[in-house]
């Protein structure tokens, strides 16, 4: 063997050498990333493995009539690769990198600094609750229910406008003597009132007071907001009975799928034309549907569920337009009203080339 070939040999002996390390190494090295994935994807309509295993009926409604449901109304769910005490390889980065179902993100963007995880999954589980109370509310206001709307105080902000005068328990029965039925519309009132000074009639202990309060201005972002340093719940007084029950599933982006499949059993025939749809998105009493976080691992997660539709909030528009896997049909939607309507068009066989759908211009308008 000459020398030349000997020394060449050696040079790529060393080279794969120093390229094993380099992959243990960036195998073993912690990551400033988490891997988002599509989770699992749940039918509103059917059953769900409750805490002990046993399936059990996803919604369940007592004490109105219900009626037979066909197809799905699928909720997706996004599940995360990773954590503050285990990030994924560098390898397992750059495969998820190559996979368009996937996503990387950087970790504090779902494991803020300081929060733990235990922590993360418990405000989660408490946001899972307020999204199916809301998605409750949203279903019978939207069949002519009286859900019984009450606004309460849960905190009141120290050196805020309201300290030292609300109190924890209060109830918000009006503001300027218009009735208040949801925080949203309080708060609203609020930024109509532009530093104003605003009438409270509150009720504490089962009794009505009036309370004037003059906003305090906070500029976020060149943008003037006027608060009077409270933080708010809705409690509700429903008139049936609606138990949601689905376990080890947080946040609050299942509203919508919630509120449909609420209002599907309550009403006759087949919303969804016995087709199978799947979408996200959060809701208010209002039926204000809202934004949520990884769309597009939902997307991949309905078109492997076998949906052929999909409900996606209008405020989602950027993140979607140019990511739909093939086989899904997309549709947008803001309000709770918008979303039936869509529905409708599905199962009637109407002209779906009509319905709002997220395109660039969509996108870009937003």
């Amino acid at each position: 063997m000459s020398q030349t070939r000997s020394r060449r040999l050696g040079l790529g002996v060393w080279a794969l050498i120093v390229a094993l390390v380099a992959l243990i190494v960036l195998t073993f090295l912690p990551t400033p990333y988490v891997i988002q994935r599509p989770g699992p994807v749940y039918d509103t309509l059917g059953t769900a493995e409750d805490a002990d295993g046993v399936d059990v009926p996803l919604i369940e409604i007592e004490g109105a009539e219900t009626f037979e449901t066909a197809g799905t109304l699928d909720l997706t769910t996004v599940q995360v690769v990773g954590n503050r005490q285990r990030t994924p390889s560098w390898f397992e980065l750059a495969l998820a990198w190559m996979d368009s179902s996937k996503a990387v993100v950087p970790i504090e963007s779902v494991f803020p600094e300081g929060v733990t995880t235990e922590q993360r999954d418990e405000r989660n589980a408490v946001l899972m609750v307020d999204s199916q109370h809301e998605a409750t509310a949203a279903a019978l206001n939207e069949l002519g229910y009286d859900t019984g709307a009450q606004v309460e105080v849960v905190e009141v902000v120290e050196g805020g406008a309201a300290d030292g005068v609300l109190q924890p328990g209060d109830v918000i029965v009006a503001i300027d003597g218009v009735a208040v039925a949801s925080g949203a519309q309080l708060r609203e009132a609020i930024q109509d009132a532009q530093g104003a000074t605003v009438s409270l009639t509150v009720q504490r202990a089962g009794e009505e007071s009036e309370i004037e309060l003059t906003p305090q201005k906070t500029t976020a972002d060149g943008v003037d907001t006027w608060l009077i340093g409270i933080t708010l719940t809705t409690a509700y007084d429903f008139p049936i009975d609606v138990t949601i029950q689905l376990d080890d599933v947080g946040g609050p982006s299942a509203g919508m799928m919630f509120a449909l499949g609420i209002v599907d059993m309550l009403t006759e025939g087949e919303l969804n034309g016995g087709e199978n749809v799947a979408g996200t998105g959060t809701i208010d009493a209002e039926g204000t549907v809202g934004p949520i976080g990884g769309i597009r691992q939902k997307l991949y997660g309905a078109r492997d569920a076998g949906a052929d539709f999909f409900l996606a909030p209008a405020s989602n528009c950027d993140e979607v337009t140019g990511h739909v896997p093939a086989g899904l049909q997309v549709f947008s939607t803001s309000t709770l009203d918008e979303s039936i309507e869509i529905l409708d068009a599905i199962a009637d066989g109407g002209d779906l080339d009509a319905l709002p759908t997220c395109t660039a211009q969509t996108a870009a308008a937003r």
